[in-house]
């Protein structure tokens, strides 16, 4: 339970360092947008890099060569996507959210039940980002990756969907 031999560590530490550099190398070719969050798909990406990372490390049953293809193969996809999005409206409102105005001199209570959001949330959000009352808040925007996009009353409100 504790200890089950020098043999699993040798092979955590030969295949976490062969599968970390591989890990490197894919994102290095595969630019800033394979671990961007610019939107929910992009984040399950993310995860799943890191828990097919874990995988490889610790589960004996999956050699390096299969762990490495996997991340080539998420990767990939993220790749594949990422371009027909860009190329194709139809895939992009497939894979992306809108963003959603859930306060604007005022909460936007559809548009919060919507979006599951709660006026405490928001709140939260206001003094997060150095803001002691809505008062000082002109809008706020729940983005497409889920955070929540505060202006002030000298910045023009957005127009997106509410």
């Amino acid at each position: 339970m504790f200890y089950d031999g020098v043999g699993g560590l040798v092979r955590v530490l030969v295949v976490g360092v062969l599968a970390y550099l591989a890990l490197v190398v894919l994102l290095r070719v595969s630019g800033k947008r394979t671990l961007s969050k610019l939107n929910a798909f992009d984040f399950v990406v993310t995860v799943a890099l890191g828990s097919t990372l874990a995988t490889v490390l610790l589960t004996t049953g999956v050699a390096l060569a299969e762990g490495v293809l996997a991340l080539v193969l998420l990767v990939c996809m993220q790749y594949v996507v990422a371009w027909a999005s860009v190329r194709s409206r139809r895939v992009e409102r497939l894979v992306k959210s809108e963003p959603t105005l859930v306060y604007r001199a005022g909460f936007l209570h559809a548009a919060m039940r919507r979006e599951r959001v709660t006026a405490d949330e928001l709140r939260q959000a206001a003094r997060n980002q150095g803001h002691g009352s809505l008062d000082q808040v002109a809008a706020i925007v729940l983005e497409t990756d889920g955070t929540l996009s505060i202006l002030t009353d000298t910045e023009q409100p957005p127009d997106v969907p509410s």
